[in-house]
């Protein structure tokens, strides 16, 4: 095999995406993925096969900070988690980029402005094909373009509710989205949200940003290749990513080494490469790696009405920011309020202690809506690894704020003539857009990378995923993840690929 110039650990959002921002360059990239791809299955639009039996979850088990066994919920293929996301690609607001005072504390900001990352939000809405529509949210960030498609739009029931929360007060605004509904909808009437594409109507990290990729003769992706150790040379330059390829231990070698294995699985990778160099593990010289991990504090909320019945499909068209900035006790932020998708009997038995036939009936009846706040970074909220085990010890923040939400959204789902109002919060088996773990920042001594998303440490290593965002802010992740991908990509052709 030819030596390549780039080697990307990890075909999710973060990986895929680089990959299509160098591709073009025409330097030999090589993806290396530890699973996959998805393959259709009777599964994928089977509510109790996913939600009931977990088919898809992997059988991972990492430890909590108390040492007791859980399942994490991330999977392993092709596309990473953007296989199972919602699929909403929601900008951070230009705010989440400065420092905040929260209810539960403040946070710094991050090494880069809002209007440093907007060209980026630009191409990766383009290159995920985004529906939605400008001017209906009064917390949008400036846009240089427009979306590329019109918005998903509502279904009957979702209609109503806009109306109502409209008449409420509120300013229910269409939710960013990256699906192509009639290519979903040949598949069977499902929601999209938990369910895995795999018949391309999600523009995920494989469909949209991998794809892209590929069709340069450059671009190479390995499967079912786990990298377990990364090799750092004297100079500091990683000089070898050690594999496992088929159940066959390999070495590889690059130039260039791109880390995209998800927050969780690259700081534990970064861990397990330590040597006698560096016995705290690799890009580790300020000791903030897979500390500040995050997940945002999230709960579903139904808001049910007896004579109103909800036949939505797909239902998850809609979000509301009037408390994301402001709404706490001294105007601090609370979060970001969209839909879910539309859960069924079934799905809602397996989640809560509900009868069967009664969870059917809330079901056929209820809107299914998502409060999410934001989870700030903390130092004793890390991964770390014990024995070989992946401990996984999250702290949660801000949760006052959190439940002020919920209050808050319950309160005006009430006014808006839903008489009974229903939630339940997440735990940590629902991995709720984990981030943080090699945070970027300016000063060496208190971050993992750069904000081009190179390490401190090591020249040619960059971190392209979720670990390196500095806050979690209060919306979906995914298009910053994406965003800041194609900004290193940029960097990396513009600066390291120069002759």
């Amino acid at each position: 095999m030819t030596l390549p110039d780039v080697i990307v650990i990890g075909s999710g959002m973060g990986g895929a995406t680089l990959a299509a921002a160098l591709a073009p360059t025409g330097r030999r990239i090589l993806i290396l993925e530890r699973g996959d791809r998805l393959r259709p299955t009777a599964a994928d639009r089977d509510d109790e096969a996913i939600f009931g039996r977990g088919h898809f979850r992997p059988d991972d088990e990492w430890l909590d900070g108390d040492g007791r066994p859980f399942n994490p919920g991330n999977y392993y293929n092709v596309g990473g988690n953007s296989k199972f996301y919602g699929a909403v690609l929601i900008r951070y607001r230009a705010e989440d980029f400065r420092p905040i005072r929260h209810m539960g504390g403040m946070t710094e900001g991050w090494p880069l402005s809002y209007d440093d990352l907007e060209p980026f939000y630009q191409r990766a809405e383009e290159l995920f094909q985004v529906r939605g529509q400008l001017g209906e949210d009064p917390t949008e960030p400036p846009h240089s373009g427009s979306y590329p498609f019109p918005p998903v739009p509502d279904e009957p029931p979702i209609a109503g509710l806009r109306r109502r929360l409209k008449a409420a007060g509120l300013h229910p605004a269409s939710l960013p989205l990256a699906v192509d509904l009639p290519r979903w909808l040949e598949h069977g009437r499902t929601t999209w949200d938990a369910f895995p594409d795999t018949c391309g109507g999600k523009l995920d990290a494989e469909t949209a940003a991998l794809a892209t990729a590929l069709k340069h003769p450059n671009v190479t992706l390995f499967t079912n290749t786990r990298a377990t150790r990364l090799v750092c040379g004297k100079d500091n330059r990683i000089t070898a990513v050690e594999i496992m390829r088929n159940g066959q231990a390999e070495s590889l070698e690059a130039p260039f080494i791109v880390l995209a294995a998800g927050a969780v699985q690259s700081a534990v990778l970064l861990l397990a490469s330590a040597d006698a160099s560096h016995p705290a593990g690799l890009a580790n010289g300020s000791g903030q790696l897979g500390r500040n991990f995050m997940n945002h504090n999230c709960s579903a909320v139904l808001a049910l009405h007896p004579l109103r019945r909800n036949d939505c499909v797909y239902q998850k068209t809609l979000q509301v920011n009037d408390f994301y900035f402001t709404g706490g006790p001294g105007g601090e932020p609370l979060g970001n309020i969209q839909l879910l998708g539309k859960i069924s009997g079934t799905i809602l038995a397996s989640g809560a202690p509900v009868p069967r036939l009664l969870a059917g009936w809330l079901a056929r009846r209820s809107i299914d809506l998502y409060a999410m706040s934001e989870d700030l970074p903390n130092p004793e909220s890390r991964v770390s690894l014990r024995n070989g085990r992946i401990v996984l010890d999250w702290k949660r923040s801000n949760w006052q704020a959190h439940e002020l939400l919920v209050a808050k959204l319950k309160d005006v789902l009430r006014k808006a003539g839903y008489p009974l109002v229903l939630s339940r919060a997440f735990d940590r088996r629902t991995p709720s857009h984990q981030c943080g773990t090699a945070r970027m920042g300016h000063d060496p001594r208190h971050s993992v990378a750069d904000p081009f998303c190179r390490t401190h440490d090591h020249p040619n290593l960059f971190i392209t995923d979720a670990s390196v965002l500095p806050t979690s802010a209060a919306v979906n992740p995914s298009l910053t993840v994406a965003a800041l991908a194609l900004r290193a990509g940029r960097h990396i052709a513009e600066r390291e690929f120069a002759p």
